[in-house]
């Protein structure tokens, strides 16, 4: 940890997504002008996710400032979950969190953003746009497929009216890969929701500098404490390398 950064200090964001208002909490280190992580959660996750949480205090201990919010329909944000929940309105609320935290003064010039699951798929969606710096997912989507109809046995329930998923959560996300780099892929090679060949596919057809870290016997939720502790580790370092190079 940097001796000159301060305590860190937590603010309640909001803010506007296509009319709908949304809550977010901003995590900054005390450093000047500190570089921030942006992170976009799973579809029936939030903004509290452990994974976030543990993620923005480290970045924190390392002079970077993290933004995790709720999008539309979830947690303390506007909106009934099936009635406003979609592919693209979950990608117009993280570019709508990008705006209004880029444009504070307190924040640097340089930007990561973090998804896991279906919001992995979100930020390499969005993160065609060239002033996005680094990237780290955890059990992204190439694909719909595995939201639209998860397995019965599945830890990760459906979520909906079968015609809410089929219409509102269709996406496929191959023809965006070749415009992202930067990137650090995470997976479980025992995810039963979203297939390991996924994190293959994206790895294959992402730009350098490019990781992929495949854990052992992982599932969807991470709940093994080994590979949450080497994710935090990892894209940490990754943020670090990327964020402060």
């Amino acid at each position: 940890m940097n001796p000159n950064i301060k305590q860190p200090d937590i603010r309640t964001i909001i803010f506007s997504s296509d009319g709908f208002r949304l809550k977010g909490i901003l995590h900054l280190p005390g450093a000047d002008r500190p570089p921030l992580i942006i992170g976009s959660h799973g579809l029936l996750s939030s903004g509290n996710s452990p994974k976030q949480i543990e993620l923005a205090c480290r970045c924190n201990a390392n002079g970077m400032a993290f933004f995790r919010f709720d999008h539309r329909g979830i947690g303390s944000s506007e909106g009934v979950f099936e009635n406003v929940t979609s592919f693209e309105a979950r990608c117009n609320d993280l570019r709508s969190a990008i705006h209004i935290i880029r444009g504070r003064n307190d924040i640097g010039d340089r930007i990561g953003l973090f998804g896991s699951s279906m919001g992995g798929a979100v930020c390499l969606t969005v993160a065609g746009d060239p002033d996005i710096d680094a990237i780290v997912t955890f059990a992204a989507p190439v694909r719909s497929r595995t939201i639209l109809d998860p397995p019965e046995s599945s830890e990760y329930p459906p979520s909906g009216h079968p015609s809410f998923r089929a219409n509102n959560l269709r996406f496929d996300i191959s023809g965006e890969l070749s415009r992202v780099r930067r990137v650090l892929i995470f997976h479980g090679d025992a995810d039963t929701i979203v297939p390991p060949s996924d994190a293959m596919e994206i790895f294959e057809r992402v730009g350098e500098p490019k990781r992929i870290i495949i854990q052992k016997n992982g599932d969807h939720l991470m709940s093994n404490t080994d590979h949450q502790k080497e994710f935090i580790r990892e894209a940490c370092a990754w943020f670090c390398a990327r964020l402060y190079g």
